[in-house]
């Protein structure tokens, strides 16, 4: 068997593996773009969803008398394939490339082509049977199939994201039953303020976590608009009477995500705010998750000269040279990952407002960028529930004696002895060291011990009741 084949495009002829399925425009693709060194293969969901293109492309084509039964099968046999998660190896074109896709388009369109002539009985290359752009691409550009790829794989990852976030929820809710009676104090500018639970500081957490993951959900349909059968700017050049809308019940049919038509063409060909709007989300994510870490470290910083409310679970030793120290390693990582996806929102938003006219050229780096955010946050996802919050616990005592010894449980005596009193009890206190106690009962004698009692107590700190003489 012959090593090498033949194949040419209106550049030239180029030599090609054998044993390889992908063809010419893969191997310029591979020689001209050395970037990240990560290729598209590293991300199967888009290929996956390529593959599902392509198919409803085929199936779509051959219901409008374009393409063969024979044809149109040797397709879907080999979109199947793909979709099966075979072939991964076969996509080697780097995910940050000039030419606004094309090249992945034409991996995809080359190892279909290839993969079908194989099950037709033929070799690899014989194009004059199954041609990668006369069959496999027809009716399409890269202009309509790579966005509408692009949008069913973040459909996934987006909603494989939504799932790391609610086992994340789920996690700061069961310590927030956990915690419930844990009295502590509330700080604000890291300042003593009023008390508060541990369980209501974790409920806080779940709270703001559910309230990301109904964005998400919300961002998720905002995809679901596709310009297939678009073509090349939107004007459905070469492509059948009735195709765009036909290809959009295919696809939804088959792979099971609810798109829609873009009502124009035109514009959603070269509009990428949806994108922008998944990365904005992206953003916020990472922003509030990243603050929760922030809490997670201050709250258990020490032990012995930090706060040391909470431990988290010990991950690893701490320091090369200081024994027994323990870092939060895991907020930490969190924390890193969360920066990562602040700046990819930035490249996001560069790249959406570079596309000039018809097309937005860019979005090669905005599928890189957007594909990264979302698994590295995912994984930071469950890193952080699986490795961190599951293992935490309250430091009982250290936190009830930081709310009895805080000047800031002055404030509970406003509505009875006033602010100017109060303030200037808070005052002698952090003067002298005394309690507020100790001031306001037993020298000023300004409420009686039992009043005290009842203002102070468990009850009333944990589940604040206005009080008054």
């Amino acid at each position: 068997m012959e090593k090498v084949r033949i194949e040419h495009d209106f550049l030239g002829e180029k030599e090609i593996p054998n044993e390889v399925y992908y063809g010419i425009q893969t191997l310029r693709a591979l020689e001209n773009f050395h970037i990240t060194g990560i290729p598209i293969s590293k991300e199967p969901l888009f290929i996956k969803a390529f593959a599902y293109v392509k198919k409803a492309a085929a199936l779509a084509n051959h219901q409008s008398g374009i393409l063969s039964k024979e044809v149109t099968d040797a397709i879907v046999y080999a979109s199947d394939k793909l979709i099966a998660g075979e072939y991964l190896d076969q996509f080697v074109t780097d995910m940050i490339q000039g030419g606004a896709g094309t090249s992945v388009n034409m991996n995809v369109n080359e190892v279909i082509a290839n993969v079908g002539l194989e099950y037709m009985g033929h070799p690899k290359g014989m194009y004059n049977v199954l041609h990668p752009n006369n069959h496999v691409n027809c009716s399409q550009s890269t202009n309509d199939a790579y966005p509408t790829a692009f949008r069913l794989a973040l459909y996934w990852k987006i909603q494989a994201f939504i799932e790391s976030l609610e086992a994340l929820q789920l996690s700061f809710g069961r310590k927030a039953e956990e915690f419930k009676e844990v009295l502590k104090m509330g700080r604000t500018q890291l300042q003593d303020a009023v008390p508060m639970t541990l369980g209501a500081e974790f409920h806080g957490y779940a709270t703001t976590v559910r309230e990301d993951i109904q964005r998400l959900h919300e961002v998720k349909m905002l995809i679901c608009e596709i310009n297939m059968g678009a073509t090349a700017i939107g004007t459905s050049i070469n492509a059948p009477q009735g195709y765009p809308q036909l290809v959009t019940n295919i696809l939804r049919d088959i792979s099971g995500v609810p798109v829609v038509l873009a009502e124009d063409l035109i514009e959603a060909t070269c509009d990428t705010g949806a994108y922008v709007q998944v990365s904005g989300v992206m953003k916020r994510c990472a922003v509030k998750v990243s603050k929760i870490c922030n809490d997670l470290r201050l709250l258990s910083s020490g032990p012995r000269a930090g706060l040391n409310e909470i431990n988290l679970p010990p991950m690893q030793p701490g320091s090369s040279i200081m024994p027994g120290k323990v870092n939060p390693v895991i907020p930490e990582v969190v924390n890193q990952t969360a920066y990562y996806v602040i700046g990819a929102d930035m490249t996001v938003t560069m790249a959406a407002e570079a596309g000039q006219l018809q097309l937005n050229v860019m979005e090669p780096v905005i599928a890189y960028s957007l594909f990264n955010s979302l698994t590295f946050l995912e994984n930071a996802c469950y890193t952080l529930q699986r490795k961190c919050i599951d293992g935490i616990t309250a430091n009982v005592e250290i936190c009830r004696n930081m709310v009895m010894n805080s000047i800031g449980i002055v404030t509970s005596l406003n509505p009875i002895i006033g602010y100017e009193q109060s303030a200037s009890i808070a005052k002698e206190a952090l003067i002298t060291g005394k309690s507020i106690h100790e001031i306001t009962v037993l020298e000023r004698k300004l409420i009686t011990q039992a009043k005290w009692d009842e203002i102070f107590s468990m009850e009333n700190l944990i589940h604040p009741k206005f009080i008054n003489l």
